[in-house]
């Protein structure tokens, strides 16, 4: 069995770098060279490979099946939900629907470009995340502020920056279900630790979204829905992950903010409303589109949530299906022990749920089998890099894993002692920006986060809380991510330039998080303490 070396250089500074190439090549082959998503992967796929057998001296035969074993994972758990999530999109776009949901909107509450971020990415976003994540909130908001008014590139951004607080619970619990079974550590008192540090961060982002929108004169004129959107997440989400568990959070913290920000908005309105020019909604027009017509809209969006929640839920038989299994173990010298890289082939994933609801959307809308087609090829034309992306990306990150590279990163964290606090969320940041995937993120560092913890005397739950949310903060930056994010946009393959504009802002609220970190272990460290 291959042994993971923890310092193959002899030298432990050029170790630590040689362990960040992958991260350093993605980012300058995106954020600088603008690379399409795909492209870039794939480039810094081949490099991760060729340093894990040089420099880590892994066999090349293993690296590619581990290789082999991401991109599987890559396809079958990301790139499949994103499709089917896209398709339902384009099908109600194909029939109007998402035009009328859009109208209905507007029209219920304000066509100020402030108000609108916060509704539409912030709160909206946060439902479409605790459904089917993987950057499919992007997809589906940046069309509608685009319909605003928005720049294409504004819209993606921020679609992006608001999707930052939710991530952790998105796809019903997923990242959470993996870091309490990686961890061994109560799934309940995970999510509550999670939640914790979400609440705190979740304060920021909408902010942030005024100040993208309309600068400091956003902040002066709007600031009461910045507010009011922050906290009625943090209502709904905060009891639900501490106290239920973590499939629903993202969900009810959607509905009870969306709903008391729309009726908020019925006794507040900005003084000078924010019309951008380009904005293609005029609120005097005649109505264009039936009641028949929005509650059908809204009909799509309560199917998937049914399907969804009952499918891919803890209750359900569907997700512990395995029909195959593949792995490539290793021995780690850090944790002492077997570790592996795996993929269980489950027909019944998320992303068939995600098939199945649209099916039945289709069915219940009435829609011909020429629309669905339509939507389908639709889907594959915008989606075709990201898919690619996927694959490549997600190989890389098991690679990473496999060969050791992750924990010689993570090899001498444990003698910062307190001082950890400070770096453990760049490994959850580092591990989602490599992946696209929270949940790929707290598998590969969870362990060593909770081992690092109990190692250096620090409250056992805040570490691995902090690798979750500091992965949900690299979302922005992961390619995968921004692949499925483009691509009802003009930037489709284009995912460097949006990267290159997010990425100030992603360090930013990394920046933020590790003070809450600090903030935690110094002031308040029992609420991370496992009884």
């Amino acid at each position: 069995m291959y042994v993971q070396p923890l310092n193959p250089t002899g030298n432990v500074g050029l170790t630590i770098l040689a362990s960040l190439t992958p991260i350093i090549v993605l980012l300058i082959l995106l954020a600088g060279l603008k690379l399409s998503a795909w492209l870039a992967s794939l480039i810094g796929s081949i490099v991760t490979i060729l340093v894990a057998w040089l420099v880590w001296k892994a066999p090349i035969a293993q690296l590619s099946y581990a290789w082999l074993i991401g991109a599987l994972v890559g396809t079958w758990a990301i790139s499949w939900i994103v499709f089917w999530g896209l398709t339902i999109y384009n099908t109600l776009v194909l029939t109007g629907k998402f035009n009328a949901f859009r109208d209905w909107i507007v029209r219920n509450s304000t066509n100020d470009a402030r108000v609108q971020a916060i509704l539409l990415a912030w709160s909206f976003g946060a439902l479409l995340e605790g459904l089917v994540g993987f950057g499919y909130p992007w997809a589906f908001v940046a069309p509608l502020l685009i319909y605003l008014g928005f720049d294409d590139l504004k819209a993606l951004q921020v679609s992006a920056l608001a999707n930052n607080a939710p991530v952790s619970f998105g796809a019903l619990g997923t990242p959470i279900v993996i870091l309490a079974a990686t961890t061994g550590l109560p799934l309940l008192f995970v999510s509550s630790s999670v939640a914790k540090v979400v609440a705190v961060l979740a304060l920021l982002p909408p902010w942030i979204l005024l100040y993208l929108v309309d600068r400091w004169k956003g902040i002066k004129e709007a600031w009461p829905i910045a507010i009011i959107g922050s906290l009625s997440y943090i209502l709904g989400q905060f009891p639900v992950a501490s106290f239920v568990g973590p499939y629903l959070p993202d969900i009810t913290g959607s509905l009870v903010s969306f709903a008391i920000l729309l009726l908020f908005l019925r006794i507040w309105r900005p003084k000078n409303v924010l019309v951008l020019k380009n904005m293609q909604f005029n609120g005097g027009e005649n109505k264009k589109y039936s009641s028949k017509d929005v509650v059908q809209a809204w009909s799509a969006f309560i199917i998937l949530i049914i399907v969804v929640t009952l499918w891919t839920g803890p209750w359900s038989p569907l997700t512990k299906v395995t029909l195959a299994t593949l792995a490539q173990p290793a021995y780690s010298s850090l944790l002492h022990k077997n570790v592996s890289v795996s993929f269980g082939f489950n027909p019944f994933v998320a992303g068939t749920s995600i098939l199945v609801s649209w099916v039945i959307i289709s069915l219940v809308l009435r829609i011909s089998p020429k629309i669905m087609g339509q939507a389908v090829k639709r889907s594959f034309q915008q989606y075709w890099g990201g898919i690619l992306t996927g694959v490549f990306v997600v190989g890389l990150a098991y690679v990473f894993n496999f060969s050791g590279m992750a924990y010689s990163l993570a090899w001498k964290a444990s003698d910062l002692s307190l001082a950890f606090i400070v770096v453990s969320p760049l490994f959850g940041w580092i591990g989602c920006a490599l992946s696209g995937s929270n949940t790929s993120s707290n598998a590969l560092f969870g362990v060593f986060q909770a081992t690092t913890a109990r190692l250096a005397g620090l409250p056992i739950g805040l570490t691995p809380a902090l690798n979750s949310v500091g992965a949900e903060l690299a979302k922005p930056v992961a390619p995968q991510t921004a692949s499925a994010g483009v691509s009802t946009t003009k930037y489709v393959r284009k995912e460097g330039i949006v990267i290159r504009k997010n990425l100030p802002w992603a360090i930013g609220v990394l920046v933020y998080l590790i003070i809450i970190g600090v903030l935690y272990a110094f002031l308040a460290p029992s609420l991370f303490i496992h009884s």
